[in-house]
C-alpha cells in the first residue's frame, strides 16, 4: 500500500526527502565527546585545495548531464574521511541518529516501505563538521559563480543504512519549490564491494526507468546531481553504510529548531 502523497518506482511524480529536524546540540556534542573512539588529528591531513578548474569540472557535469560521480578523496584528505566515519559510528550508538522520514511538517511521514535509513543533521559543532562545511561553502560558491543558480546555504545529515535498509525512488525536490536546487552524497565506507549492496542508482532524468548510472558507497565517492531533475534510489544494503547527504538551497532562512 501506497503513502499518500509519496511516488513509488512506477509513478512518474517524486516527492522530497525530509526537511531538517534539527537535533538537540547536546546530542551530538556528547555523543562523539563521550565515545572511547580515539580522535583524528586533522592537522597532519595533506589535502588537494579546490581549484577553479575541479569546479569548472563540477558546473561542466551539472549542466551537461544534471548529475556525476567523482572520488573527492585527495580533496577532503584521508583523515579527514575517517573522522567522519567515527563521527556516524558514534552517532549510530545513541539515540542521536533517527528514522528517517519523508515529507514535511504536518505530512512527514516514517514509512518504511519507503525508506529505511537513520539520519542526524550536522550543525558544525565538532572540527570534522568545520572542515567539511568549508569544503560544501566552496562548492556553493563555485556553482553559483558558474551556474548562477543563486544558492544561498546548505544543509547536511549523516545517514546510516544497516542491512536490509534501502531508500525507493525519488527526487528531492518538488518542481518548481526553489528550495533544495543541487544534491550532493558523500560515502565513507572503506572496501566497499558491489556484494555489499547499498549503491546508489540514478536514472534517466526524461525517462525514471532507464538506469544511467550506478555509485558504489565508497569512502571519498561523491555524488552531486540537480535535486528537482535527477530521480535516484539507493539499493537494499548488505552491510552496514555510512554517508553524508548535503543540499545546496536557494531559500535563505532556515526551518525553525524541532524536538
Amino acid at each position: 500500500m501506497e503513502t499518500p502523497g509519496i511516488a513509488l518506482v512506477h509513478d512518474p511524480l517524486k516527492t522530497p526527502v525530509q526537511d531538517p529536524l534539527v537535533a538537540p546540540l547536546y546530542n551530538l556534542q556528547d555523543a562523539v565527546a563521550g565515545s572511547d573512539v580515539q580522535s583524528v588529528e586533522l592537522g597532519q591531513d595533506r589535502r588537494e585545495p579546490v581549484s577553479e578548474d575541479w569546479l569548472d569540472e563540477l558546473a561542466s557535469g551539472l549542466s551537461e548531464h544534471g548529475w556525476m560521480s567523482l572520488d573527492v578523496g585527495s580533496r577532503l584528505g584521508a583523515n579527514l574521511l575517517a573522522a567522519l566515519k567515527q563521527e556516524v559510528q558514534i552517532l549510530d550508538r545513541t539515540d542521536a541518529m533517527k528514522k528517517a522520514g519523508i515529507g514535511r511538517g504536518n505530512d512527514l511521514t516514517r514509512d518504511r516501505s519507503v525508506r529505511r535509513d537513520k539520519i542526524a543533521w550536522l550543525q558544525g559543532v565538532t572540527a570534522p563538521q568545520a572542515a567539511l562545511f568549508e569544503f560544501f561553502e566552496a562548492i556553493r560558491q563555485g556553482l553559483n559563480q558558474r551556474l548562477f543558480l543563486g544558492l544561498k546555504r546548505f544543509e547536511t545529515h549523516y545517514a546510516t543504512y544497516h542491512s536490509g535498509d534501502f531508500y525507493k525512488q525519488h527526487l528531492d525536490s518538488f518542481k518548481g519549490r526553489a528550495s533544495r536546487v543541487v544534491s550532493l552524497v558523500l560515502y565513507l565506507n572503506e572496501e566497499w564491494q558491489a556484494a555489499d549492496g547499498g549503491a546508489l542508482q540514478v536514472f534517466n532524468r526524461d525517462n525514471d526507468h532507464e538506469v544511467c548510472g550506478t555509485v558504489l558507497p565508497e569512502a571519498g565517492r561523491m555524488a552531486l546531481f540537480m535535486s528537482e531533475e535527477i530521480p535516484h534510489e539507493v539499493l537494499p544494503a548488505n552491510r552496514t553504510r555510512y554517508s553524508l547527504a548535503c543540499w545546496f538551497r536557494q531559500d535563505e532562512v532556515p526551518l525553525p529548531l524541532q524536538g
